[in-house]
Parts: C-alpha cells; sequence; structure tokens
C-alpha cells in the first residue's frame, strides 16, 4: 500500500498531516479529527489484509468491541472504518514506549517494576473481563503518556491478524515473548497473556529475556523445554518474592499461572505491600521517538476546522520516527537479543532509578522552600589599611609655582605696609666720616 499523502482525508473527516509509524500490518499517521478539532492516531491497515474479506470481517468485529473499551491504561479506540481504507483512529499518545525507557535507564527496581507492571496489568484486565486476548504483549506495545501513565495498545487487531487464513502456517507474535501454547499451536487464553506479561516482568527487573536461540524457531521452542529462570539468579537485588511472581505467570503448562490479568495484579499487589515498596511516577523516556514526532508542529488543525485541506507536512526523515513501535501486529517471529551468559549475580545497573520514593513527572517542577540561612563565619581581624595618597588633577610643577606667586605676593604686601607706616618718615642718623 502506497503511503497516503499529507492531506488526504479519510473517511471524510480525517485529515492525514504525516506517517509517523510504520509496520508489517499497517501504518500509523497523525491526523487531525475535523469534526472535533483534536489529534489522533489513525492506523491504517495494509493491502494484503484489506482485500481479505475474512479479515475484513473479523477486523469489524473486533474494532466495535474495542470500541466499547474506554479506560486510562488503554490507548482508546473513538472509530474504525473497513470501506475502501480499512483503518482504527485511536488516542494519539505523545509520551513513548516501556521499550524507550528501558533502552534509557537499564533494569528497573523492584519498586518501579510494580508500577509499570500495575498500569499494564490494569490495562490488560479490562479486556480480559470482556473475553479478548491481547497476544503480542511486550513493551513495545506497552506506552508512557506524557502525564506518565502507564497505557497498553493494540488490543484486537493481533487477534483478528492471527485468525486470518494467510497465517495458519506461521507462529504468530514477537518470539522473545510467546507462550508455550502460541508456539505448540495450543489453545490461547487469557492466561496465554498472562505468560507474556510475565516475560516483560522478567526484562524489567533483569534488562533481557529469558531465552534464546541459533534461530527463531529455536528460540519459541525453548520455552516448551526449559521454565524461565529467576530473575535474582541473573541479576542481584531482585527480592525472592518477585521471583515466585515471575515463577507462577511464566509456568509451562497455562492452569499452573494466575489466570488472568486481574489474578496477577492481585498477586502483584500483595507482593508490593508485603515488600512495603514506596509508591512511584513512571518517568517518561526523555529520547522517545514520538516526542521527536511531536517536535514538529504543523497548521492542520485550523486548516481542517476551517473545512479546508492540511498543508503538507515535512518530508523529514525526522517526521516519519515511530510513533507506537509494536504497531506490526502480528508481528512474525523474529530474532531476539542474545541471552547474557550464566554466572554469578551481576550488580544492577540502576543508576538512572531512585532508590525510592515518587519520581516526578515531566512537568515543571514546584518551587523548593527556602533553605534555612547558613550560620555567619567566625570574624576574623581585618589586615592593617595603608596609607592612601589623595588623587590630584593638579601637576606637581604647578602647585610650586603657585605657591611661589603666592608668597611673593605676601612679601610685598608686608614691605609696602611697612614702608607706607614707618619706614617712609624715619629719621637717618649723620654719621661722620673722620677725614
Amino acid at each position: 500500500m502506497a503511503p497516503l499523502a499529507p492531506g488526504t482525508t479519510l473517511d471524510g473527516r480525517y485529515v492525514v498531516d504525516r506517517a509517523i509509524a510504520r509496520g508489517g500490518m499497517a501504518t500509523v499517521y497523525r491526523c487531525v479529527d475535523s469534526r472535533l478539532g483534536r489529534e489522533v492516531a489513525a492506523k491504517v491497515m495494509h493491502d494484503q489484509y484489506v482485500h481479505d474479506p475474512v479479515f475484513r470481517d473479523r477486523f469489524r468485529r473486533e474494532a466495535r468491541a474495542m470500541a466499547q473499551l474506554s479506560h486510562p491504561n488503554l490507548v482508546n479506540v473513538y472509530d474504525f472504518a473497513a470501506g475502501e481504507n480499512v483503518f482504527l483512529i485511536m488516542e494519539l499518545i505523545t509520551g513513548g514506549t516501556l521499550r524507550e525507557l528501558l533502552a534509557e535507564r537499564g533494569p528497573m527496581p523492584p519498586h518501579a517494576a510494580a508500577e509499570v507492571m500495575r498500569g499494564m496489568l490494569t490495562g490488560l484486565s479490562v479486556a480480559h473481563d470482556k473475553g479478548m486476548v491481547h497476544r503480542d504483549i511486550k513493551p513495545d506495545n506497552v506506552l508512557i503518556d506524557a502525564s506518565s501513565r502507564v497505557k497498553l495498545s493494540d488490543f484486537g487487531l493481533v487477534r483478528a491478524a492471527a485468525e486470518t487464513t494467510q497465517s495458519t502456517d506461521q507462529i504468530v507474535g514477537t518470539v522473545a515473548y510467546l507462550s508455550p501454547e502460541q508456539v505448540d499451536g495450543g489453545t490461547l487464553t487469557a492466561a496465554s497473556d498472562v505468560y507474556s506479561a510475565g516475560i516483560v516482568l522478567f526484562e524489567l527487573l533483569t534488562g533481557r529475556t529469558p531465552f534464546s536461540g541459533e534461530t527463531p524457531i529455536a528460540h519459541a521452542y525453548a520455552r516448551l523445554r526449559s521454565d524461565v529462570p529467576a530473575p535474582s539468579s541473573l541479576i542481584a537485588g531482585v527480592p525472592k518474592l518477585f521471583d515466585e511472581l515471575v515463577a507462577t505467570a511464566t509456568a509451562r503448562r497455562p492452569e499452573d499461572r494466575f489466570r488472568d490479568a486481574a489474578e496477577f495484579l492481585a498477586a502483584l499487589d500483595d507482593v508490593a505491600a508485603e515488600l512495603g515498596l514506596p509508591d512511584y511516577t513512571v518517568p517518561v523516556p526523555r529520547n522517545a521517538a514520538a516526542t521527536r514526532a511531536a517536535a514538529h508542529p504543523t497548521n492542520f488543525g485550523r486548516a481542517a476546522s476551517a473545512g479546508g485541506a492540511a498543508p503538507a507536512a515535512s518530508s523529514s526523515s525526522t517526521a516519519e520516527r515511530r510513533l507506537f513501535p509494536g504497531d506490526d501486529a502480528p508481528t512474525r517471529v523474529s530474532p531476539a537479543a542474545p541471552a547474557a551468559p550464566a554466572g554469578p549475580p551481576a550488580t544492577p545497573a540502576r543508576g538512572q532509578w531512585p532508590a525510592a520514593g515518587p519520581t516526578p513527572a515531566p512537568a515543571p517542577s514546584p518551587a523548593r522552600p527556602a533553605r534555612p540561612p547558613a550560620p555567619a563565619p567566625a570574624p576574623t581581624p581585618a589586615p592593617p589599611r595603608r596609607a592612601v595618597k589623595p588623587v590630584s588633577n593638579r601637576s606637581p610643577v604647578g602647585v610650586a609655582v603657585y605657591t611661589l606667586v603666592a608668597i611673593g605676593v605676601v612679601v610685598a604686601v608686608g614691605l609696602g605696609a611697612w614702608w607706607f607706616g614707618s619706614g617712609m618718615y624715619g629719621e637717618v642718623p649723620e654719621i661722620v666720616v673722620p677725614a
């Protein structure tokens, strides 16, 4: 499917601004809803799915169900269409993904991992209550919005794609997070999502996924032969209660796991309470692709609300960065990062994570209270002051001449006074000089 040009209108309502994510199944565009004047994300299906009648029917059914789900921990679906273009209109997230947060900060301490999982499992439990199965739980599909709220994305789409006849000969999902029943063709239930969520918790705590293989298929089948190791065996500082959470969530038999996301969430809350984990605010990734895409402002909202076409968007490559890196649903089996070598527990690389207490959201910090004044230092004796010469704008020669003139005037006045007073009339005695 050729990319939609900026200014294209979907369903006579949604004006395309620019592509912000591309995957194997769909392309996500930033758009404006010309009726409501708000920015939205339009996920437009590629041609190979659009022309499959089975997929179109299932997509329509799934999209209607998802549009009825509205929760702060889900990326909400506002609208859908299955005409010439098959697309979903979704909430536009301008934060980042859990994958980006892990890349920035590394393995999480327990209190941070618990808060991320709490948001993700809360959203997942809403869908499980409606009988829906996500089938592609992974850090790429967990978003953190600008207010630090954790949101789960891409419900329904994965299931619709997995059931299409075009996918029956392939394992559908992301290899590192597949449940055993996704690999061996068993029945998928809410417990399948629980397994994938357990892998996510393992990765949050250790910074890696538990299995590896020389090929994607070998990687996928490794979970049929081995249990997920305890996180504390790979990295120091993980409480044993978290080991037990991961072990239960990732049990190979579905009946040995938590039944659904709500049961997993209840167990997580019990562990957090027993360990006394502090409240925590999940930080927004600082260098997220969504943030870079949102840094390109447009005037499309003003143009669309006025009934005109949206102006063409910049073709800069940064404007094409991915907003939803997990939007490739269904993701085919693909290689994963190699597993870390076995050995003694490593020291956690958690320098970017505070030890306890909430992390402030990326908003202006409130003013801090003024610190008490520091005590005044002990007085020290002042150094002796040097004499300072007076400064004059007169030259030394001029001062000397002026002084001599003044003295001469005083002497002349004195002599004149004497002459006219007594010297002029004085008698001079006769002086006789002998012959």
